[in-house]
């Protein structure tokens, strides 16, 4: 460890906690604190791994109330690691405002490279992965159907995150933006017992999850818009 880092962002296994690395656990056993998103998911994980260390929540709902006082122990010296229930925090996970407030207090942070869901569903969905577009989790309401609007246009590929009991809906309203003859590929439960990946185009898709308990965590990737060729001209 770098003894002048401050605060370390750690990823943790998305599933598989045999996909979590040396370098994460050496950190997650040396700071002085960890900072987790739920700290009785992430208790299962440091028990697991025989790391003892105090641990303080941060959240969506109690991060702006507690990253003052956060940013005032690390400058008194304090090492922390920022984890999140799966995968690596700021990804559609809270991170990104102790880090701002971190740099913008000239703390050094250091974040791990680890798991996250949304690069090994971008591989095993044979889309272009050379060029992407991450969008996390669509509005549940409003500007929703404003981004699928302006979505339909991208000629990247695009990656969303979506809860299952949502999943059918949001393939409707992309199919309908979108266009139904646009591939697209679900993966969910990624690196567990029953992890599942299903390409196609949409309503293919749609076809596939209907009349199912969906479960897990769901990446959907989707197609970019066909770039126009000098034939379409």
């Amino acid at each position: 460890m770098n003894a002048t880092t401050a605060l370390y962002i750690v990823p943790t296994p998305i599933g598989n906690l045999g996909d979590i690395t040396l370098r994460a656990l050496d950190v997650l056993k040396s700071v002085d604190l960890i900072l987790a998103e739920d700290t009785r998911t992430s208790g299962k994980l440091l028990k697991h791994f025989s790391i003892q260390k105090p641990l303080q929540s941060f959240h969506n709902f109690n991060e702006h109330q507690i990253v003052a006082s956060l940013i005032k122990r690390l400058q008194q010296g304090e090492v922390m690691a920022l984890v999140s229930d799966a995968g690596t925090p700021g990804i559609s996970d809270p991170g990104f405002l102790i880090v701002r407030e971190a740099l913008q207090a000239g703390i050094k942070i250091e974040c791990l490279p680890g798991a996250t869901a949304f690069v090994p569903a971008l591989i095993k969905s044979g889309l272009p992965s050379d060029r992407f577009a991450f969008e996390g989790f669509l509005p549940h309401k409003k500007g929703r159907q404003t981004l699928l609007n302006k979505l339909a246009t991208e000629e990247r590929t695009m990656i969303f995150y979506e809860s299952p009991h949502r999943l059918l809906k949001t393939l409707e309203q992309m199919g309908t933006f979108f266009g139904n003859d646009r591939r697209a590929s679900v993966s969910r439960e990624l690196t567990k017992i029953f992890e599942e990946t299903v390409n196609g185009t949409i309503p293919e898709l749609i076809a596939h999850f209907s009349g199912k308990d969906i479960k897990g965590e769901i990446v959907l990737v989707v197609a970019g818009k066909p770039a126009r060729t000098s034939e379409d001209d």
